[in-house]
């Protein structure tokens, strides 16, 4: 990945118009980036699915602007709770590699960081506590609810981290 400032702090434009500062142009730069690599392993994340080499795909392409969009949108302490599709998001946040993606993608339990294994892949998530069962701070993490199919389970969780900033 490009060495850059956080999703939360984007670049300035010159004051002059018509001219872009270099950290902006930078910025512009690893945004498409992000979107070429995400739409790259989603491409080939299908050919694997359907090759048999994985077991089952859900893939994030035709996304990949509205994502990098909605990461410079997103403050530490907010929570998402997804359906699939968000892998950009992820990159973009520098919350996810390629390796990780791919990781998931084939159900390793080793190296998919959001599950084990346990789950299908593009199903992400953080950790909300550390190994010794402690609260981590989440006012300063992305936070993310793993993710769900049925609908009914959806609305659940979202009602409940909606109400969570208000009881923490």
């Amino acid at each position: 990945m490009v060495e850059t400032k956080t999703p939360s702090q984007p670049a300035a434009r010159s004051q002059k118009q018509g001219q872009l500062t270099d950290a902006y142009r930078q910025e512009v730069l690893r945004d498409f980036q992000i979107c070429c690599l995400s739409r790259e392993a989603s491409i080939l994340a299908r050919k694997e699915v359907l090759t048999g080499r994985a077991n089952f795909g859900i893939i994030g392409d035709g996304k990949e602007v509205a994502q990098v969009a909605m990461a410079k949108a997103w403050r530490k302490g907010d929570f998402r709770s997804g359906y699939y599709r968000d892998q950009t998001l992820l990159l973009a946040l520098d919350l996810m590699t390629l390796d990780d993606f791919f990781g998931q993608l084939y159900g390793d339990p080793e190296n998919d960081k959001f599950s084990g294994g346990r789950q299908m892949n593009c199903h992400f998530a953080t950790p909300f506590v550390d190994e010794n069962g402690n609260w981590l701070d989440l006012k300063n993490r992305y936070n993310i609810s793993s993710d769900v199919s049925p609908t009914g389970g959806q609305m659940a969780r979202a009602l409940g981290l909606a109400l969570l900033p208000k009881i923490s």
